[in-house]
């Protein structure tokens, strides 16, 4: 990457020269040096007056053609400013706090600020488990506990929008309804859309339905749900969810890696050409993987109150048996690879075992 950009950067500054330009703010607004004949002539544009475009546009002599002046993003007024405030123990001498606020669907990116200084200030020294525990209660904006780093919980007593625990990194987040709300939980909606987006590790236990595209390109997280739309687990690459409601369509599109546990899963709504080529297996659960969906259920109830949970718990071997797993076949190849090369008292990540797992796998 490094050399790409020193490239790309190298190339842009001899393209600048060869126009009679020293930057790129002063090639701004010269649109007389765009050789613009492909983009006129193109069918695309048949019925377009690009004259204002291709041949400039008239500007007052002090008015800039580049953006001179900063946004004021506001951060000061932000949600979390109150959430460092009253986390100052923690922040200080890894003191345990326990914070209890309301929220509304305008606080955006609630914990991300929070996030950002317990990282900024231990590094990767990461806090304990629920070292800042925060409750709170009403509707969180987009973005709840985006990048949410490990010692922060988020407890969220209501619903949420889209985004929760995006790029989620080692932190916590639950949310379920209102102890006062009458609905059945397992059958409505809980949080939007792309749900644990590019997560890497952490913990979500989501007492409801979500959106689409639940736990895209997630390569380290556990997420415990109760219903998901469409596009589910799409290009994840590692973690495990268990899945107690209905997938959607599409389930598993370009998954290569991590575990999905499903309850009732339809064969039809996992992705067919995953399904046809072999890189998707569906198999039952073996005596490791009962003890792995048995205590997130376990979890998912002490953390949520889910009473849907609690049902599949009552009779753990019928719900056992509706659960199927689902399992990149290259991934297994590289675990089962691993396990052996363990066993054999070999380094899993040494370059024989590499190699074997190249070789498994087809490189």
């Amino acid at each position: 990457m490094v050399n790409f950009f020193e490239f790309l950067a190298e190339e842009v500054r001899e393209i600048l020269a060869e126009l009679g330009f020293r930057s790129i703010e002063e090639a701004i607004g010269h649109a007389e040096v765009l050789d613009a004949r492909e983009a006129i002539n193109h069918w695309k544009a048949d019925g377009l007056d690009l004259d204002p475009i291709l041949h400039g546009l008239e500007f007052d002599d002090d008015a800039p053609l580049r953006n001179m002046t900063s946004q004021n993003h506001e951060l000061d007024k932000h949600f979390d400013q109150r959430l460092i405030t009253m986390a100052t123990e923690a922040l200080t001498d890894r003191s345990p706090v326990k914070i209890a606020v309301d929220v509304i669907n305008t606080d955006r990116s609630v914990g991300t600020m929070l996030g950002h200084t317990v990282t900024k200030t231990f590094s990767t020294d990461v806090l304990a488990p629920d070292t800042i525990d925060i409750t709170l209660t009403g509707t969180a904006g987009q973005s709840l506990g985006a990048f949410l780093p490990a010692g922060i919980t988020l407890r969220l007593f209501g619903d949420s929008n889209d985004y929760v625990g995006k790029g989620l990194s080692g932190g916590r987040i639950i949310v379920r309804p209102d102890r006062t709300n009458v609905f059945k939980a397992e059958s409505n909606v809980i949080a939007g859309n792309v749900i644990g987006y590019g997560a890497t590790s952490g913990e979500m236990f989501l007492r409801g339905q979500v959106g689409e595209r639940f736990l895209v390109r997630n390569s380290g997280a556990t997420a415990v749900v109760e219903g998901i739309g469409d596009h589910g687990c799409e290009y994840m690459t590692g973690g495990q969810t268990l899945i107690i409601g209905r997938t959607g369509r599409n389930f598993g599109a370009g998954m290569s890696g991590g575990t999905a546990y499903v309850l009732d899963l339809q064969t039809t709504q996992v992705n067919k050409d995953a399904l046809q080529s072999g890189e998707l297996q569906l198999v039952e659960l073996d005596a490791e993987d009962r003890d792995i969906v048995h205590g997130l259920l376990v979890k998912h109830v002490e953390e949520t109150e889910s009473l849907h949970a609690a049902r599949l718990l009552e009779n753990f071997d019928d719900t056992a048996a509706r659960i199927t797993k689902v399992l990149p076949r290259d991934y297994a190849a590289v675990l089962q690879t691993r396990l052996d090369a363990i066993e054999e008292g070999l380094d899993p990540d040494g370059e024989e075992v590499w190699a074997r797992i190249l070789e498994v796998t087809g490189g």
